[in-house]
Order: C-alpha cells, then structure tokens, then sequence
C-alpha cells in the first residue's frame, strides 16, 4: 500500500515537471523573434514576382522589420496582404519551431496576352484579368479583338484547352476575334490561317486541326495551304 502511495506521488511529481517544462519551452518559443522568410515559389519557372518584392510586402506587414516576437506574428493577415498582389494566386506563410518564417507562393498562371486598342494584359487561368509584369514576359498566345461578355466565358474555355495540351499550347502563337465572335489562329511555324469560328464543339475541332496536322506534316503538303477551314466539325476544308 505504502509503495503504491510513493508511485503515485512520483507519478504526480513527472506530470507537474513535465507541465511545467512544456509550457516554460512555449511561452520561451512564443516569444522566440522570427528571422528573414524563407521564400518559396511553387511555379518559379515564371518569375512575375520575385523574392526581393514578397519581401518587400512581408517588411511592409511588419513595419518596417522582422525583429518581431513570434506570439505578435499574424499569419492569416500577411497572407491576406501576399494575396492582394495582382500576380499572386494564393500563398501560404507559417512560422517553424526554430522561429523562420516559411512563405509558400503560387504565382498567377497567364493562359494569353490580350491587346485592345491601347491596352494589353494578361488573362489568367481562372479568366481574370492578369497586368503585364515588368519581370517576365509569357509565352502565351497573342490575342487580337475584343473580349465582350457574349461569348468570353467561352473563349476562356478555348484559351484554356491551348494551355492544357502540348501540342496546341507549342503551335498556336496568335488569336484574333471578329467583331462577329468568330475566331481565326495563327501556328508558330507556318504562315496558313486557322479558321476556328465560334468557340463551339472546341475539342472536335481541334481533333480534327491536329489530325491534319500530322497527315500534312507527312505528305509535306502543309507549306501549300493558306487557309485551314475548321467550321465544319465534321472535315477539315483547306485552301491552297
């Protein structure tokens, strides 16, 4: 009985120690002041924004320096202030137990380059519009026209099926929309003009562009065409 008394008592005594030790080690790790961000970009293979400007707005969110106690770190507010950049899609910052401030940045992914009279812009992949960046410039497709509400929705969807397929994303360079909504493209290595027309029954049609494609390239008859007529869904008309 009395050895069962000592037990739990020493017992008692490990959980008061081990209490004690832990919340002494938080509140010191709480109060720990976070280092210069460590800075991630999931898709750094185009640089829009770079690390000295998502420093820049993390310095800007501390005041001015990052000689901050780590219990005054607002996490959800600096990624709030991250995703406001116009380049930015989401972001995600989080303090390690050694008190470096990790930033995780996923950069916006420009699907094509607008110009309309004077103004030209990125569209982005979720079909908002994207500003140029001083940084780096997109290989994307160059569109030509005006973007109305009658048919963008739409055209964003076409944008989006040329950024989703290899072949198409490496041979279309150009797009142009008629003030009708019908729609002409421009490949990279000839000088044929694509006719698409309305942006309906986009995957047949562009089926049916690269099957051509490959049966042209084959019978080097492709340099011959000055137009290739994809309207009908059904075959793919080509002038010479």
């Amino acid at each position: 009985m009395k050895n069962n008394i000592i037990i739990n008592i020493q017992l008692i005594a490990i959980l008061i120690l081990v209490a004690f030790l832990y919340s002494f080690t938080s509140s010191r790790n709480q109060k720990r002041k976070i280092t210069k961000p460590e800075i991630e970009f999931i898709n750094a293979e185009s640089p829009f924004v770079t690390n000295e400007m998502v420093d820049n707005l993390l310095i800007d969110n501390f005041g001015g320096t990052f000689s901050i106690q780590k219990d005054r770190v607002n996490l959800k507010n600096i990624e709030l202030t991250l995703n406001k950049h116009s380049m930015i899609e989401k972001s995600e910052v989080f303090v390690s137990v050694d008190g470096k401030l990790k930033t995780v940045v996923k950069q916006k992914s420009p699907i094509a380059r607008v110009f309309n009279n004077d103004e030209s812009f990125y569209i982005d992949y979720k079909g908002n519009k994207m500003p140029l960046s001083s940084n780096f410039t997109a290989r994307v497709p160059l569109v030509y026209g005006e973007i109305n509400s009658r048919y963008s929705q739409y055209f964003v969807e076409l944008l989006k099926l040329i950024y989703d397929d290899e072949f198409l994303k490496k041979n279309i360079i150009g797009i142009q929309i008629l003030p009708d909504g019908n729609i002409t493209m421009k490949n990279r290595n000839y000088s044929y003009e694509i006719v698409f027309g309305r942006a309906i029954e986009m995957d047949r049609k562009f089926n049916n562009y690269k099957a051509f494609f490959q049966k042209a390239v084959q019978d080097t008859l492709i340099d011959n065409y000055k137009k290739v007529n994809l309207k009908f869904t059904k075959q793919v008309v080509c002038t010479k």
